[in-house]
């Protein structure tokens, strides 16, 4: 029984597809992409981004394929990786076709600008011979000039109904392993489309606020438009778009998804903004913490105040906490009790010790319940 039901979000019931190996939509778990900003060319610069967004957690990657040297390198490039390939498509309908037939998982082609009905029929055919599913994305920047005319300006109308016109297209050719995204840059404009279209498809969406801005602003703008949209059920994957490394879009995902209490990676830090009080040096304790944990997947707690005045009480629901106290030494709370004391100046290191073998004992655990179960 859910003992609090105040963080139960009911998620929009939609189809699965499959985007490589991973499930996308229905009971899935959300999924977390990004995007690389290599030239898709360079295959070698290309596959080491997109491993250090496989270790960052991506689920899916997207590349760009803006000519024929990029689909030429995208073979080498999926058979580098282990994270499914979307291949992204402007303009050229040819480069989509080349990227089913290099081994994409999924063709990301933009309604406004991939051409007649007759070349996006070219491309569903190839999407079909070769497994890849679709994504429609639709973006505000770019839809097509009828609609535009019409509605005299991009609108949450206007948007779902390009994203209807391309559904209706793919399903005319029996194509369903279809995903859409209907994204804008105002975080109005974006939220109030995606709210038009959970209710008139039953379709996965990918959810984005396209180009939200640098890594602080639009971690702000991103977190405000997707945490509506999934606190209200919306939403089966997700791209965080930033002007920053796009190892950082993954962290943020995630972030958004562990607040949400939707998906859990890696430590949870819960940390307070430090003051007079403080028995020692909360900010760069945390900083330090943030990036020595890094490497951590397996999902647990960590709390790190400053003081006694919350801290206990925040230790009693982590799995390890650190409050600070007085004459350089700090308590440590291990499942939520206090457990022992640690010098200020020894703190990071024990932490990052205790953190790593209560990782390793999770993990564990879990293999073992694994293997008893099979």
């Amino acid at each position: 029984m859910n003992v609090r039901p105040y963080r139960h979000i009911e998620r929009r019931k939609s189809r699965q597809i499959m985007v490589g190996n991973v499930p996308v939509g229905g009971e899935a778990p959300i999924s977390v992409q990004s995007m690389t900003n290599t030239l898709t060319s360079d295959a070698q610069a290309t596959i080491a981004q997109v491993k250090a967004l496989e270790a960052a957690g991506a689920d899916i990657v997207r590349v760009s394929c803006p000519d024929e040297a990029s689909t030429i390198a995208l073979k080498d490039i999926v058979a580098a990786v282990d994270v499914p390939i979307v291949a992204d498509i402007h303009f050229h309908y040819r480069r989509a076709i080349e990227a089913a037939e290099a081994g994409a998982a999924c063709l990301r082609i933009n309604p406004g600008n991939i051409g007649s009905a007759d070349r996006v029929k070219e491309v569903i055919q190839a999407a079909k011979d070769h497994g890849c599913s679709i994504r429609i994305g639709v973006n505000a920047g770019s839809l097509e000039k009828d609609l535009l005319e019409r509605y005299g300006e991009p609108c949450p109308e206007a948007m779902v109904e390009s994203a209807l016109d391309h559904i209706r297209i793919l399903e005319d050719h029996d194509f369903h392993e279809y995903k859409v995204s209907v994204k804008a840059s105002d975080i109005f404009l974006a939220v109030a489309a995606y709210q038009g279209l959970a209710e008139a498809t039953d379709a996965p969406l990918h959810l984005g606020i396209t180009e939200a801005g640098g890594l602080g602003t639009g971690t702000v703008k991103s977190s405000i438009g997707m945490g509506m949209l999934l606190w209200s059920g919306i939403g089966d994957t997700i791209r965080v778009s930033l002007s920053a490394d796009p190892v950082e879009e993954v962290r943020v995902g995630f972030e958004i998804l562990k607040a949400l209490d939707l998906r859990h990676r890696g430590v949870n830090i819960i940390s307070c903004p430090s003051c007079a009080r403080q028995g020692f040096d909360v900010i760069n304790t945390v900083a330090i913490l943030e990036e020595r944990l890094a490497h951590i997947s397996t999902p647990m707690t960590l709390s790190i105040i400053g003081c006694v005045v919350n801290g206990p009480g925040e230790a009693t629901y982590t799995d390890i906490g650190f409050t600070g106290g007085g004459a350089g030494s700090g308590m440590v709370y291990l499942s939520g009790v206090a457990d022992h004391k640690i010098e200020n100046d020894k703190v990071v290191d024990h932490i990052v010790d205790l953190v790593e073998t209560h990782a390793a004992k999770l993990e564990a655990d879990k293999l073992a319940a694994k293997t008893a179960a099979d």
